[in-house]
């Protein structure tokens, strides 16, 4: 029996939720704190759980997020910055076993990829990384199997049960320049680990290197960081792409670190976060973001639907074919101009995706 093939999946989602300046912004006035999760979650299809990185969060605040969130909702989750920026990944197995004790498998279903950021000046010690990959769960059965090695510390409050079967997925956010080197990129991609797009206005180090089976995208901001919005056209220039990544390939022109291309697949997920949360751009940017994928998915179908009428419409008999009547072959003719100009209406609709990567990008500044 033929397996069904696993459609790709593409998230565009912010980076935490709970924020005051974005109440009667965002969030309409005079909405309870409380149900602000339960709004974002109806605005954009995936968010990062923010608080996980600066403590361990609370497993029945795990199952909280799981219930106020729609069906097929999607969170990624922020490793603990005490992993990543107070032991700089030495000696980590317990804290890492905490981490996943905490709760974080009660997210079930809705459990997307972890997010593990990096300080500025941590440099690439590729004996350290290398363990710390090794240490990572793959699996939520994995994780389960880690987290019930925790310590005193999470005695009375852990859970150490997988909700779901069901792989568990890491991202890396690095910044500092050493990580741009081949040996880094070979590594995350023995592990199938994603190394961060992430997008910071210049600040830190920036390559798009395709080291896993799915890209992460972060957005923190066009030209200041936490604090820019996005233009149009700089939508539009991510958009197109997040499309070619989405589709298995490459975009145009792609800051590579090592000199080959990756490898080309059937697709990818995608997942998109932005985090230029201080002037409350962020949801605004992910919902215009994500309505550019769509309006492209729409014009995607138009164009496949338009090429199969013109198909038929060439293989039908020509006008000069013996017909059967007069009407046929005026049928036929009809036919072939309807499905021309279909093409033709689809072709003009798709030429302002088709030139945007021409489109400069005012974020793109060497690092």
């Amino acid at each position: 029996m033929q397996g069904v093939r696993r459609v790709m999946e593409m998230r565009i989602g912010i980076s935490g939720w709970s924020y005051a300046g974005w109440r009667g912004v965002f969030y309409p006035p005079g909405l309870p704190r409380r149900r602000e999760l339960e709004y974002a979650s109806r605005k954009v299809d995936s968010i990062e759980i923010n608080g996980s990185f600066y403590s361990l969060q609370r497993h029945t605040s795990y199952r909280h997020w799981f219930e106020e969130t729609p069906p097929r909702f999607l969170f990624a989750v922020k490793g603990s910055r005490f992993i990543t920026h107070m032991k700089k990944l030495k000696d980590v197995e317990t804290p890492l076993a905490n981490f996943f004790a905490s709760g974080v498998l009660r997210l079930g279903d809705k459990l997307g990829p972890i997010l593990w950021q990096f300080p500025p000046a941590l440099g690439f010690d590729e004996q350290r990384f290398a363990r710390f990959l090794e240490l990572l769960p793959t699996t939520t059965g994995e994780a389960a199997e880690l987290a019930r090695h925790h310590d005193a510390h999470l005695n009375g409050r852990s859970w150490t049960q997988p909700v779901s079967m069901r792989p568990i997925r890491h991202a890396f956010e690095v910044r500092h320049p050493s990580f741009l080197v081949a040996d880094f990129a070979h590594l995350l991609r023995r592990h199938n680990a994603a190394l961060v797009f992430a997008d910071t206005a210049g600040n830190w180090p920036y390559a798009e290197e395709v080291t896993a089976d799915f890209v992460y995208i972060r957005l923190h901001g066009a030209a200041q960081l936490y604090a820019s919005g996005y233009t149009d056209a700089q939508l539009d220039w991510w958009a197109e792409r997040i499309r070619a990544w989405h589709a298995g390939r490459e975009p145009a022109s792609p800051r590579r670190i090592t000199d080959a291309p990756a490898p080309t697949r059937k697709g990818r997920d995608v997942y998109v976060y932005f985090d230029n949360d201080a002037k409350v751009h962020a949801p605004f940017d992910a919902m215009r973001l994500a309505e550019r994928m769509r309006a492209g998915k729409k014009l995607r179908t138009s164009l496949r639907v338009a090429r199969a009428a013109h198909r038929r419409a060439v293989s039908a008999p020509s006008g000069d074919h013996v017909s059967d009547s007069d009407s046929e072959r005026a049928a036929s003719t009809t036919n072939r101009r309807s499905a021309r100009s279909m093409c033709r209406r689809a072709a003009s609709t798709a030429s302002g995706f088709t030139e945007i990567e021409s489109i400069p990008h005012s974020t793109r500044r060497s690092a």
